[in-house]
């Protein structure tokens, strides 16, 4: 007979408890030799996606860009990247997928495009004054010869926001305003071309079968139309660019077109706030489906620090009805193996501490037993490509490789994302790794470490106790455990407030070791799955750093 919490799941959106594995299609698998990946490497792999057991994928940008960020610069939204393929191996992607039980969700880049955006182009040739330049943030300097950016604003990746353009007839001209790089110029969400294109857009990907979008940089599209100067040390309320009141009436647009659909498509934001009654406003019924945990993924391996990060959560999730998620790492931020090896275990886009001593041993226990925490809490989780088979932070990347912007406007005193976006090792005990195939002609285009031969999908393939083994395990129980498919949470009682212990539906436990000795486990309990491939259960207590999931009766 089914139950109630059975029928809860059946009749649950999808998103709302999903694991969502993200694919970063440059580094995932490069069928053709070129040293990158592509969406018919991808192809290729959708059975080893469908048998780690995740639910849906989520695709960082795949769209005709010139890479200037990693394709989030975008020039077209309905043309694939040849660098990834065509628009046809997308559509045959979406389809294949969905044949083995996988949704798809792209990524949409509402704050900005790409310079060579044919709007942008456009904007450029037309000169001060055209209607076109209006679809973004152009304005003269100041000083006595606008020879000054128009307000005080700094890149989110180092340096001015403005950029001075030159006139059609060569003379110096007005500037324009980019967030991130120069390459990116922000749009102007007060016109309304601009709104019409982006559903246009949404709607072009939801008609190829599109289960959702993840909306990058989802607070920053609106601004303040005066562009006041900005002094952060005392920062003006509100912000002038960044989790401003009217953002939220885009997204009402786009759940609206959303719900249009059926099934319906969902919508999920990066949103990046540290205020957890401002984020909760971007989850109100009207709004997004669900949206990144970023606190959560920013905070260090201490009992205290997550247990306040998860109490919040539930709270301001709870607030709106809305799913909270779970992620652990992304291709923005250190590797969660490098960064739970480190003293200061906790992450900042101004943290990233580059080659800080690390235990790489320690960061792997301690990321097992993170991992099994975190698919124990209500709602979704995320899983960035990688993390199922160990994979550390490449810190020793020559600088001439360097790719990431952030790298390169900041001089090197950021060194950026490259080196959680290393291409993913497959196979063979030397590089690529399996990433190209044999006969590639060009290496990968970010070097991989030759300590990865460890690490590949071959090696650890039924291999007891490796880190992709125990993955494939603990999702596999995951999505077989009912309880876990509620928002039912309750805390448990315990001695020692290093160990975090709560309860779900149907008697399932979580316990995680977070101090230094070992704790005692109840003895009551039936063991379903330990993090560490070693422990005991006859001895009584859990070690250090160790999460284990517990049946009681």
């Amino acid at each position: 007979m089914a139950t109630a919490n059975d029928t809860a799941a059946q009749q649950s959106p999808w998103w709302r408890d999903a694991v969502i594995y993200q694919v970063y299609p440059r580094s995932f698998a490069d069928s053709d030799g070129d040293g990158v990946g592509d969406l018919t490497g991808v192809r290729e792999r959708l059975p080893y996606l469908a048998g780690l057991g995740v639910d849906a994928l989520w695709f960082s940008p795949w769209y005709a860009s010139p890479q200037a960020d990693a394709g989030y610069d975008v020039a077209d939204y309905r043309r694939i990247d040849p660098a990834f393929g065509t628009l046809a191996d997308a559509e045959a992607l979406i389809a294949e997928a969905h044949a083995l039980g996988l949704k798809i969700v792209v990524d949409i880049v509402p704050n900005h495009v790409s310079d060579r955006h044919p709007w942008f182009r456009e904007a450029l040739a037309c000169g001060p004054g055209a209607e076109a330049r209006d679809l973004f943030w152009f304005r003269p300097g100041r000083g006595p010869a606008g020879e000054l950016p128009p307000n005080d604003w700094q890149s989110v990746f180092g340096g001015p926001a403005w950029t001075r353009t030159t006139n059609p007839d060569g003379t110096p001209g007005e500037w324009y305003l980019h967030l991130f790089a120069p390459e990116q110029p922000d749009l102007n969400w007060n016109n309304t071309k601009v709104r019409e294109e982006h559903e246009s857009v949404l709607r072009f990907w939801f008609d190829r079968g599109a289960d959702g979008v993840r909306i990058d940089s989802a607070t920053m599209p609106a601004k303040d139309p005066a562009l006041p100067d900005f002094d952060s040390a005392a920062p003006p309320l509100p912000h002038p660019y960044i989790d401003r009141d009217d953002v939220h009436g885009i997204y009402r647009s786009w759940r609206a077109l959303a719900e249009a659909y059926s099934p319906p498509r969902a919508l999920i934001g990066e949103v990046w706030l540290a205020d957890p009654v401002r984020f909760a406003h971007y989850l109100r019924p009207d709004e997004m489906h669900t949206a990144f945990n970023f606190d959560y993924l920013n905070s260090p391996w201490d009992p205290a620090a997550l247990r306040t990060v998860i109490d919040a959560t539930l709270s301001s999730h709870a607030s709106v009805g809305a799913s909270p998620t779970w992620v652990l790492s992304n291709h923005d931020v250190t590797r969660h193996v490098t960064r739970y090896g480190r003293a200061d275990s906790s992450f900042g886009h101004a943290l990233r501490q580059h080659r800080t001593p690390t235990d790489l041993a320690l960061g792997t226990r301690r990321a097992r037993a993170a991992l099994l925490l975190a698919l124990a809490l209500p709602g979704g989780h995320y899983i960035y490509q990688g993390e199922e088979l160990g994979l550390w932070e490449v810190e020793d990347i020559p600088d001439d490789l360097r790719q990431d912007p952030i790298f390169h406007r900041t001089g090197g005193t950021d060194v950026g994302r490259d080196g959680c976006r290393v291409p993913l090792p497959w196979s063979g005990d030397l590089p690529p790794f399996g990433f190209s195939p044999d006969t590639a002609q060009a290496a990968p285009w970010l070097p991989q470490p030759a300590q990865w031969a460890s690490c590949t999908a071959e090696a650890q393939d039924g291999r007891p106790g490796s880190m992709l083994t125990f993955y494939r395990t603990a999702l596999a129980l995951r999505r077989g455990e009912p309880g876990l498919r509620t928002l039912d949470f309750r805390w448990l009682p315990v001695d020692d407030p290093a160990v975090l212990a709560f309860t779900r539906a149907d008697g399932f436990v979580c316990l995680a070791n977070l101090s230094p000795a070992p704790a005692p486990l109840p003895r009551d309990a039936h063991l379903l799955l330990a993090s560490d491939v070693d422990f005991d259960p006859a001895t009584g207590h859990l070690p250090p750093d160790t999460t284990v999931w517990l049946r009681r009766p």
